[in-house]
Formats: C-alpha cells, sequence, structure tokens
C-alpha cells in the first residue's frame, strides 16, 4: 500500500491513523506492514464501508478536511468498494540500522556475495552488482542519469537495481544520486 509522505509522517506522528481506498477486495491484512519514506507502518483493521459512512472524525484521523475530500481522493467511483484502513507506525526503516553496521562477520560477506551472484544470474543485462556498487564508490552523490549513462543503461531499470543494493543494506539515497553505507564500503573493501 502507498501512503504520500506527508500521510505516511502522520502516521509516524500519530496524527494519521486511517486511509481508505477503493479496492474490489482488500488488498492489505490485518498485522501486515509496509515500508514507507517515514519507515514502517502497520495494517491494524480492513473493514469495508459505505461512502456515506465516513465521518468528519474519520476524516481527520485519515489526514483529510473532510469526508468529501477523503472520498475525492480515492480512485473510482461509488460503485467500487470503499475500505478504512487502521494504520500505525510499526517502527523506522530497518534498511537504516542495516546500512550502518559495517561490523560483517565472514558469514555475512559470503551470504552478501551469494545474494549478489543470484542477482546477476537472473538479470536480463548480465553482471551488474559489482560494477554499480563500484560506479558508486567512484562518483557519489551523482545523479543516477549520469551514472547509467556511465555504464550504457537506461535512468528506470538502474535505479531500480541500485534500490536492490540498497534493500541489502550497500548503498544509501539522497535528494541526488547514491553512495556507498558503511555496510557496502566495508563488504566492497572485503570483496576485492
Amino acid at each position: 500500500m502507498l501512503l504520500p509522505p506527508k500521510i505516511a509522517a502522520g502516521v509516524a506522528e500519530g496524527t494519521v491513523t486511517l486511509a481508505f481506498r477503493r479496492w474490489t477486495g482488500p488488498r492489505v491484512k490485518v498485522g501486515g506492514r509496509f515500508l514507507t519514506s517515514a519507515g514502517l507502518i502497520e495494517v491494524t483493521s480492513v473493514e469495508q464501508v459505505r461512502d456515506d459512512a465516513v465521518t468528519q472524525d474519520d476524516a481527520e484521523a485519515a489526514g483529510a478536511a473532510s469526508p468529501a475530500a477523503v472520498l475525492k481522493l480515492t480512485k473510482g467511483g461509488p460503485e467500487v468498494p470503499l475500505f478504512r484502513v487502521g494504520l500505525t507506525w510499526a517502527g523506522p526503516d530497518p534498511r537504516i540500522a542495516l546500512r550502518e553496521s559495517a561490523d560483517l562477520t565472514d558469514d555475512e560477506i559470503t551470504a552478501l556475495r551469494t545474494k549478489l551472484t543470484r542477482l546477476d544470474r537472473a538479470s536480463s543485462h548480465g553482471a551488474w552488482t559489482f560494477e554499480t556498487l563500484g560506479l558508486i564508490e567512484e562518483h557519489p552523490q551523482r545523479r543516477a542519469p549520469d551514472l547509467a549513462a556511465m555504464v550504457g543503461r537506461e535512468t528506470a531499470p538502474f535505479k531500480i537495481d541500485v534500490r536492490k543494493l540498497k534493500a541489502l543494506g550497500l548503498t544509501r539515497s539522497f535528494d541526488v544520486g547514491y553512495e556507498l553505507s558503511p555496510r557496502g564500503q566495508e563488504f566492497l573493501r572485503r570483496s576485492r
């Protein structure tokens, strides 16, 4: 479930506790968690409701000014079921702690190498993981289109690949560009 950064921040602050979505059926489950710009968010409830059941309190809990504003933001018309989804903040982005942990054991290095090998094998454009890590190391905080061009790749697929490295705690993103995390620096140092 995607949340705009402002709403995700509201969940983290405790000011937003609901979201409304139009789905043909529930797409989230109670207890499910998803990553947002504000960290992990957990689903606390999922309930199908009528459009006219959205109250002013519901709207405010969803970060909206009115029930009409809530309904206006949902995609699809009244013929598509409306769901009220309870939300709570479940903690910071776990990748933050992961990327800062540079004290890697030999087993962790081996596990990371295995994961990168799998990513390389699954790629339609060949091995890319070590090349991308090296590129980011050489050109920290350089624009993604510039980095992609340096290796003859399109920007969008390149960014998707960098997100895979980020999920392993090896890189971190900035408003412009990327850099190796402490974990990524140590991994690369020990893998050469």
